[in-house]
């Protein structure tokens, strides 16, 4: 008789094992299925779609993000160094930078030129807006040409700024 509980206590224990087996089996399947539907839909927002040609008369459409085609680097435009205080307590930070604006074409030029004290206000309001711990890094260096780029795009009709290269970038 005695065996006999022990036998069941053992199916017992073994079927409970088994559910929780499968149980973690099942958990890890859903995670991985929604991983792989995360990664998918970040890949398509990541690639970019056909862009059909402007009108005539018309902007050309500007991208929302920077260029990273360093194969096919276009017009650069070069720009007088800016000097600014960083934002801070003690208002103690400078930042003294130069800068090249990559153009999407040529034609770009003359609108640049036209409207440059428009686009040197927006680079130092930029600028001055940021903190030495916005700028200090990598990825603050990055946000910061993103940021820029995007704020002058909004103001060009004939094409648009492809990347801001940093030719010169001191912190003190």
């Amino acid at each position: 008789m005695a065996e006999e509980v022990k036998e069941e206590k053992k199916k017992g224990g073994n079927v409970l094992l088994i559910a929780i087996i499968a149980i973690l089996v099942f958990l890890l399947f859903i995670g991985g299925l929604v991983a792989f539907l995360m990664l998918s839909s970040d890949e398509q927002a990541a690639t970019p779609t056909a862009t059909t040609a402007a009108p005539a008369g018309q902007p050309a459409p500007s991208p929302k993000q920077r260029s990273n085609d360093f194969f096919n680097v276009g017009p650069m435009y070069p720009m007088e160094p800016f000097l600014v205080n960083l934002l801070s307590e003690s208002g103690s930070r400078f930042l003294k930078t130069t800068l090249n604006l990559e153009l999407s074409e040529e034609t770009l030029t003359p609108e640049i030129d036209k409207k440059k004290p428009l686009i040197r206000d927006i680079i130092i309001r930029t600028l001055s807006s940021k903190t030495y711990e916005d700028v200090s890094t990598i990825k603050g260096k990055e946000r910061l040409k993103d940021e820029v780029v995007t704020k002058i795009n909004e103001t060009l009709r004939d094409g648009y700024i492809k990347n801001v290269y940093f030719t010169d970038f001191i912190v003190q």
